[in-house]
């Protein structure tokens, strides 16, 4: 990938712009993505440089091998605080979690860590880890204008960010082309070829779709909720390309622009660095889905969901991140039959903070307090007499479902110690606020300002 430093700085990036001293570690990037494209990336990858610590040291969190006689005193009340918090009847019975120190890379706690529960949008984390790892922080995606026997065919990149205003920009150019050449008429169609169906993942139910998540194409204009995207991005095109006096014959429709065909016009996406932190910011769905598949068709394997969750696998593997009890059917994590221990996306977090070229995950992991990202105050975070310490203090993924509520991120003590956490729950009957609530406790005291 370009501007993937061979090696890891003695000091690595972490949330809020602080520095911790953490060993140098080799990252390698680059031969991780070949050994992904060979689909020869061992499940136990000892031979990997830059694997996450636990994993490549041995020492993966088990409950039954964490001594509280063997840790320190802030770290045997953060034990004993947690054991307690745990049994919050808001909780359930159904609950995981898992702490690591970060910077002496040994785990302080695990309570039910391997056990696979659903993840929700937790699951987004291992999305955006593979896709950064096999297409680079700087990738961009493509959306073209292409012309032939009197049409012009809108194809779809893969841009889940694409806006009305890109869309204008295309219409533009490729009217003055067809001024050019002494046309003002023209067919206008879509291609979205580029990702195969299904549409729809395993595990979802129907009212997700389209306001939680669209059936995803390759196609979209402005982040519509609607069930064809791809038609509805053509038909914004052909009102862009009527503003510049280009008449538009017939009604949009699909189809697969030929070799033959001229391009006339094409808009690039921001870096996929930045498409990472808004996805992760807002918990977006369909930016998810549409990296997971584009992880895929950039290294010419099929757009579908398949391709795209054997390449979560290989990635999580080529880090040395645990995959049992792992199952993952989507990018979002919206699929009810998606399971994820919460050891192994603690695991995943700390392969994350140890490496440069995933550092857009840490800088798009919600703040607790943050207003317009899934941890602030409109989403009622971290406002209870409990968790309000820790505003400002907590970097984490959200996760939210019907009977799934998870939260795993990073936060730093007093005493300058980073700790790495995921908390999972299912199936729990409270009220999803109170719910949250109890999880913003469990970080409030794993940040130890609720000590």
């Amino acid at each position: 990938m370009t501007g993937t430093p061979d090696e890891t700085p003695t000091h690595t990036f972490t949330p809020g712009g602080r520095r911790r001293h953490r060993k140098a570690r080799v990252s390698r990037v680059g031969a991780r993505r070949a050994l992904v494209l060979a689909m020869a990336v061992p499940v136990a990858s000892a031979t990997l440089a830059g694997t996450s610590a636990f994993a490549a040291d041995g020492n993966a969190p088990q409950q039954q091998g964490i001594s509280v006689d063997d840790l320190a005193a802030e770290d045997a009340q953060l034990v004993e605080n947690l054991n307690e918090r745990l049994a919050d009847e808001r909780l359930g019975t159904d609950v995981s979690g898992v702490v690591l120190d970060a910077d002496s890379d040994t785990a302080l706690w695990d309570h039910n860590g391997s056990t696979a529960l659903m993840p929700a949008s937790n699951a987004k984390l291992a999305t955006a880890t593979t896709a950064l790892t096999l297409l680079g922080a700087n990738h961009e995606f493509t959306t073209k204008v292409v012309y032939g026997e009197g049409t012009l065919t809108l194809v779809g990149g893969g841009d889940r960010t694409l806006t009305g205003d890109d869309v204008a920009e295309l219409a533009r150019t490729a009217a003055d082309g067809l001024k050019a050449a002494g046309r003002t008429d023209v067919q206008v169609r879509v291609d979205d070829s580029l990702f195969a169906d299904p549409s729809l993942a395993e595990g979802w139910n129907e009212g997700y779709y389209p306001t939680e998540v669209a059936p995803v194409r390759s196609l979209v204009v402005d982040g519509a909720a609607v069930q064809d995207t791809s038609i509805d991005a053509g038909k914004v095109f052909a009102k862009k390309l009527a503003a510049q006096g280009i008449t538009v014959d017939g009604e949009v429709s699909r189809t697969t622009a030929k070799q033959s065909d001229v391009p006339v016009a094409q808009h690039k996406s921001a870096p996929l660095s930045d498409i990472v932190k808004k996805m992760l910011k807002t918990s977006d769905n369909n930016i998810a889905e549409t990296l997971l598949r584009m992880s895929a068709v950039e290294l010419g394997k099929p757009g579908t969901f398949e391709a795209g969750t054997a390449l979560v696998r290989q990635v999580l593997s080529s880090y040395g991140i645990s995959l049992d009890n792992f199952e993952m059917h989507d990018g979002s994590g919206l699929s009810r039959a998606d399971r994820i221990p919460a050891a192994t996306l603690a695991q995943l977090l700390d392969a994350i903070t140890e490496s440069p070229a995933l550092g857009s995950i840490l800088e798009g992991l919600p703040v607790s307090g943050e207003a317009g990202a899934s941890l602030g105050p409109e989403w009622g975070r971290f406002d209870d007499p409990n968790s309000e310490c820790a505003v400002g203090k907590v970097h984490a993924k959200t996760g939210t479902l019907t009977g799934a509520i998870a939260l795993s991120g990073v936060t730093r003590t007093d005493d300058g110690d980073w700790r790495i956490f995921s908390f999972i729950e299912n199936n729990s009957t409270a009220d999803p606020s109170d719910i949250k609530d109890a999880m913003d406790g469990l970080a409030a005291t794993v940040n130890g300002c609720w000590a």
